[in-house]
């Protein structure tokens, strides 16, 4: 391709601030693959066959799609998207081959991918938690994390939350160890972000206010720790 060429290409994105449009080539160069891709719309369920298993996620190749030509499925599923709970591989969760149900959750115009999750068809175990347990209520579990402003504490079967340090009755490193069992009082349940917020410190009669400036900010330093 040359200064000067005519091509025939999609708008894919538009910055209004910017006053500029995002092009892409693909959906003259695949206009099948593209019309089936802009139908999607999230929530929908689809279904395929695991096409190939990457460190950074799932490539699935989906009944009712056409072939992708560069990837070995149009579905794709990040490592989040396959469980609730902490994994250390794809492997874990799907195989190459194995037939599945995902949710559509995004149209990739990038990489022209339908982003899926796994997880979003199966329950949260966080949210059946959520509805066995209340603010102010002490559970007891072992410590399963030490880290600078805090430690995490596994109060049930996958889960744990976190014990700010500021919510300890004594510094981390003068007493705590992986696999202490400690009492803690839930300060926080944050359906929402997934966030379990625990004290060892007697519940105060307050239990309205907020907890998040003592809670790092999500992806970095989470309250919430699901399989501890």
């Amino acid at each position: 391709m040359a200064v000067g060429d005519r091509v025939t290409a999609g708008v894919v994105a538009v910055d209004m601030d910017r006053e500029e449009a995002r092009l892409s080539l693909a959906p003259a160069e695949n206009p099948k693959l593209w019309a089936f891709l802009s139908r999607r719309r999230p929530g929908e369920v689809l279904s395929g066959v695991v096409a190939a298993i990457e460190r950074f996620g799932v490539f699935v190749a989906l009944d009712d799609g056409p072939s992708h030509p560069l990837f070995p499925g149009v579905g794709f599923i990040t490592i989040p998207e396959l469980s609730w709970g902490r994994i250390d591989s794809a492997a874990d969760v799907v195989q190459v081959g194995q037939r599945i149900a995902c949710e559509f959750l995004q149209f990739d115009t990038y990489n022209g991918e339908a982003h899926l999750s796994l997880r979003a068809l199966r329950p949260d175990p966080f949210q059946a938690f959520a509805e066995t347990v209340a603010v102010g209520q002490t559970l007891r579990g072992p410590v399963t994390k030490l880290v600078p402003f805090g430690v995490f504490v596994r109060v049930a079967d996958g889960m744990a939350g976190l014990v700010h340090s500021k919510e300890l009755t004594s510094p981390t490193d003068d007493v705590l160890r992986i696999g202490d069992e400690i009492t803690v009082a839930v300060t926080e349940i944050d359906r929402a972000q997934r966030r379990l917020a625990l004290s060892q410190r007697p519940a105060r009669p307050d239990t309205t206010t907020s907890r998040h400036s003592h809670s790092a900010t999500p992806g970095t330093h989470s309250p919430t720790h699901p399989g501890g």
